[in-house]
């Protein structure tokens, strides 16, 4: 690997880490980094996630203040995620590589279209906000489907998750956000024992994908407490949308 790649890889990784912190949708920097060297996609999304799980728990620590009283639902909620992300992790290592191949396409389509119209969905969970606890079942099932899609793929796992928290939960946003990292960490901390075990990780631009998610996880959370998101959903949206383009016509 050229000096240059490896500048690459740490940098996307800084930012991956910084955007995961603050939005929830750094694979879709990642990811694509990974295709355009040249890694196959399974390998590619194998060894994105393990590269930025130390990214996730980073951001969680930056957001430890936020987490004060919230240690019952982040247990809760924390072990459905587990499972959730088990189930993922599993599906894509059991399913053939072709059908993720065939699927991510669309699964980075998706993506994209939850980052580009986060705006307009935290606009309407605002004025159907559900009161905390009346539905707990929706919640965990939600929690549980999320954590099935974070093992499976993952790019913006994070916005569905503030999604289902805000409409569910009557909180503060910045803790919802604090709980979302937690959260997000669980399903990639899960689903990365098993590709570690069994998985095709590709080892160098994972420890280079995670030695900067980890500093991009502390800044995150610092600029997550004071910046406006809309132009970095922009951003991630376009790179999305160019990565999808060049694997339906590949």
């Amino acid at each position: 690997m050229s000096p240059l790649e490896v500048a690459a890889l740490l940098a996307v990784g800084l930012a991956a880490g910084t955007v995961n912190t603050i939005v929830g949708s750094g694979s879709l920097i990642t990811f694509p980094t990974l295709l355009a060297f040249g890694y196959p996609p399974l390998t590619a999304n194998v060894s994105n996630t393990v590269g930025l799980v130390p990214g996730t728990i980073s951001g969680s620590i930056g957001y430890r203040r936020e987490l004060t009283g919230q240690g019952p639902r982040a247990l809760v909620l924390g072990c459905v995620a587990l499972v959730g992300g088990l189930c993922g992790g599993l599906l894509l290592l059991l399913l053939p590589p072709t059908a993720f191949e065939r699927v991510v396409p669309y699964l980075i389509l998706v993506a994209c279209g939850l980052v580009a119209f986060q705006g307009r969905l935290s606009d309407w969970l605002a004025r159907h906000r559900t009161e905390a606890g009346h539905a707990p079942g929706l919640l965990v099932l939600g929690v549980f489907a999320t954590g099935i899609y974070g093992g499976y793929f993952g790019a913006a796992q994070g916005v569905i998750l503030i999604a289902l928290l805000g409409i569910l939960v009557t909180d503060d946003l910045q803790r919802l956000n604090a709980l979302k990292n937690v959260l997000t960490a669980v399903v990639n901390g899960a689903a990365a024992v098993l590709f570690i075990i069994a998985g095709p990780v590709a080892w160098t631009p994972a420890l280079l994908l995670a030695a900067g998610a980890v500093v991009g996880g502390q800044l995150g959370a610092v600029l997550g407490r004071r910046m406006r998101s809309e132009p970095l959903r922009g951003a991630i949206v376009v790179v999305g949308l160019l990565v999808a383009i060049r694997l339906l016509i590949a």
